[in-house]
């Protein structure tokens, strides 16, 4: 009798299993076309870095910096109003520009020492076509923890592809649809400390277009 209760278990931990490999495929979100076909921009990233910076009557605070090159060879004139996100593998996610003042932003882009680099408010507006005129721009976002080993940057904005799916609702299980949008996202190592690291740059360990 114990033998085929065992066996009933094991069998029904199998089908658990199965079930719950099946609704973690239908959750897995979808890869973007290998052909693009909406309008799409090329984006070259730099390497990350991370920067202490005194504001008047404010504690010294570190910051993320990162700066950027896209171009418009879509075969039509754009709006360009990009959005950036950087998560942590601490489950930190913070938002390009928030809690950063600007005179953080003017003097990082003094420090890079380029006239033509826009930070991500001049930046806004008509993307014209060709390589002529591309913009470099840059992106800012306060640093929280400090005890990490991998950041990722989310560039959504680029690129008009969109995908739709459904999700139960955690709280009353009813589907609800979802839209996912082609984004481009850049993984960085961070070895040792960031206290450590002074403006030493990280250089993009990975580099892929997905769907988020």
């Amino acid at each position: 009798m114990s033998t085929t209760r065992s066996r009933l278990s094991a069998c029904i931990a199998c089908v658990l299993t199965a079930l719950s490999l099946t609704a973690l495929a239908w959750t897995r979100p979808p890869e973007p076309d290998p052909l693009p076909k909406r309008w799409q921009l090329d984006i070259d990233v730099g390497p990350l870095r991370v920067a202490q910076i005194s504001v008047e009557g404010q504690e010294p605070q570190v910051y993320y910096y990162m700066t950027y090159r896209v171009t418009n060879n879509s075969g039509q004139d754009l709006q360009f109003a990009p959005i950036f996100e950087l998560g942590t593998d601490e489950g930190e996610l913070l938002r390009a520009g928030r809690d950063v003042p600007r005179a953080v932003r003017l003097e990082l882009l003094d420090r890079l020492g380029n006239p033509l680099i826009e930070d991500q408010i001049a930046i806004l507006g008509t993307l014209l076509q060709g390589k002529e005129n591309a913009k470099d721009g840059l992106v800012v976002w306060p640093v929280g923890d400090m005890d990490i080993d991998e950041v990722s940057v989310y560039a959504a904005g680029f690129s008009g592809e969109t995908a739709r799916i459904e999700l139960p609702d955690p709280e009353t299980g009813e589907k609800r649809e979802i839209v996912l949008r082609k984004t481009y996202m850049v993984r960085y190592s961070i070895p040792g400390s960031l206290e450590l690291r002074g403006s030493e740059p990280l250089k993009p360990r990975d580099e892929r277009w997905i769907m988020r």
